[in-house]
């Protein structure tokens, strides 16, 4: 072996590294439902819409700037890239420090002010450096897309885990919820963010070009194997994106209504679960996390599409039976064991639409191309989020919620059918 190559293959595995470092931080996001609560209970009593409104903004925020975060990093490179998102999501939490202030007697006005600083900034930052290590990974490993893929974002599917503790802690620390002092846990975790993501950053390199790992040709059902590199302006005009993007908003939907509002349904469905709470969240995210490696994975084996129809079969199954179980006695325990399997199921959209966006669309422009396709999330990021918090504050129930999600789930399950029977199609 070269030593250039040897060069090459030790970068790919230092960019693995900086990606997990990377999304860790960024996953954070996952763990709102711990301010959430925070912002229902003691002095603030926010209502349900009220306390989703920063989430869904956040959510948006990342999947439009992903947009031009893609495009940016194709011309200079994804470290550029990445160091910008972190700057601006520690921007975005240092900021969120003075919630106190402005939410001092006004929900309006301190939910106005989170939704700048917390969504919009901070999600901006959130945009700008998730796509960064998923492009420059599945170029260093056309072989393995859907695992290596799963892999780069399993870190973000943790980051609910690790900061949901983190941010549990410091809400008890600065004495939350009884004084609603929760600036100052923005304020410390901006710093983190904004340190760990930076130095993240400074790992990601893209390989030479045309490079391919030794013995590997691109299969011929792929795009890279029919010499094809589509651009997002032709890409947006075939009807295989058009499904793809759709299917991405109804599984990312269904599984965001469970992410933003698990510890809130866990309690009214048995209050015991408000004690356990930070666990119910902490295994789901595992399992969101675990989902991205193994249905990336599998999807290596069995094919985008197959795996796919299998995911959301399971993942409609188990909103079914979260309604289900807003009519019936249960406990936390078997909350915590049908939430964490859509978060399971959640967590694979997150390795299969990259990989498909790679296999469909080429891997020359992967970045830019996802950043198109990811826009499905900031859409299911609004559906997710604030129906779901609209529906409970008119029904007091998240019955109808579940329900509606899991029906969206099966259609996901019949647009991949469609989607390929058009791959078939075009050959």
């Amino acid at each position: 072996m070269t030593t250039a190559m040897s060069e090459s293959i030790g970068n790919r595995y230092v960019v693995i590294i900086g990606a997990l470092l990377i999304q860790v931080c960024l996953g954070s996001i996952y763990a709102w439902s711990i301010f959430q609560t925070a912002l229902r209970e003691g002095v603030y009593a926010w209502t349900s819409t009220a306390t989703q409104m920063p989430f869904a903004a956040g959510l948006a925020s990342f999947a439009l700037f992903m947009i031009f975060a893609g495009r940016w990093q194709d011309r200079v490179g994804p470290r550029k890239v990445a160091t910008v998102g972190g700057i601006l999501l520690g921007l975005g939490y240092l900021l969120a420090y003075l919630v106190d202030v402005f939410a001092a007697g006004d929900e309006l006005l301190g939910t106005v002010w989170l939704v700048i600083t917390y969504g919009i900034i901070g999600g901006a930052g959130i945009g700008f450096a998730y796509v960064c290590p998923i492009a420059a990974l599945v170029k260093w490993f056309p072989d393995k897309k859907g695992l290596i893929t799963g892999i780069a974002v399993a870190g973000f599917g943790a980051g609910a885990l690790v900061f949901g503790y983190v941010e549990e802690f410091l809400l008890a620390m600065f004495g939350a919820p009884a004084s609603m002092t929760i600036g100052m846990p923005f304020a410390v975790l901006g710093i983190i963010y904004l340190v760990v993501v930076v130095l993240g950053a400074q790992t990601l390199v893209n390989p030479p070009e045309g490079w391919l790992p030794p013995g590997f040709t691109p299969p011929a059902t792929t795009a890279d194997g029919k010499g094809i590199d589509i651009m997002p302006g032709q890409m947006i005009r075939t009807a295989t994106f058009w499904l793809l993007w759709f299917m991405f908003v109804l599984a990312a939907t269904a599984g965001l209504m469970t992410l933003g509002n698990v510890k809130s349904a866990a309690i009214a469905i048995d209050p015991a679960a408000a004690a356990w709470a930070t666990v119910i969240v902490g295994v789901m995210s595992l399992l969101n996390a675990a989902g991205r490696i193994v249905w990336g994975t599998v999807s290596d084996r069995l094919g985008r599409e197959n795996t796919m129809m299998l995911m959301f079969g399971v993942l409609a199954v188990s909103m079914f039976s979260f309604a289900f179980m807003t009519t019936i006695s249960t406990t936390w325990i078997a909350v915590m064991m049908v939430a964490s399997v859509i978060g399971f199921c959640f967590g694979g959209n997150f390795a299969l639409f990259p990989s498909a966006t790679a296999d469909f669309f080429g891997n020359k422009n992967v970045g830019k191309n996802y950043g198109v396709v990811f826009t499905a999330y900031g859409v299911a990021g609004i559906t997710g989020a604030l129906v779901a918090g609209q529906i409970v504050d008119i029904t007091g129930s998240y019955f109808f919620a579940f329900v509606t999600t899991g029906i969206l789930a099966i259609v996901a399950v019949v647009l991949t059918l469609a989607l390929r029977s058009v791959r078939r199609t075009d050959g």
